[in-house]
């Protein structure tokens, strides 16, 4: 029975949790998953090390070299997309990189 209610649900076994304003913010709000998504993602991917935006202006070294690289791999999707934030600071890779501090 609890499978089935999960599968109605959408809470599978090695999936992403449900689009909703629980689980992801607005690209207003910064986009990137919530730290209630993180843990629906969690549930779901058992053995997932997933976690929240480094967001804090001096975090420790391992979380500042999680930014580092979350920075560099945005920076690659921009540069593949041909986005610039100066021009269209709407799009949601923008917004994330604003709240990542990139």
């Amino acid at each position: 029975m609890k499978d089935y209610v999960a599968e109605l649900l959408g809470l599978k076994d090695g999936g992403m949790p449900p689009r909703n304003k629980k689980y992801y913010r607005s690209t207003k709000a910064g986009a990137g998953m919530t730290s209630a998504g993180v843990a629906a993602y969690r549930r779901m991917n058992p053995g997932s090390k997933l976690s929240t935006a480094v967001t804090e202006n001096k975090p420790g070294p391992k979380r500042a070299a999680r930014r580092k690289s979350y920075c560099a791999r945005s920076a690659g999707q921009m540069k593949m997309h041909n986005v610039n934030c100066s021009k269209t600071p709407d799009k949601r890779i923008c917004a994330a990189r604003r709240r990542w501090k990139c």
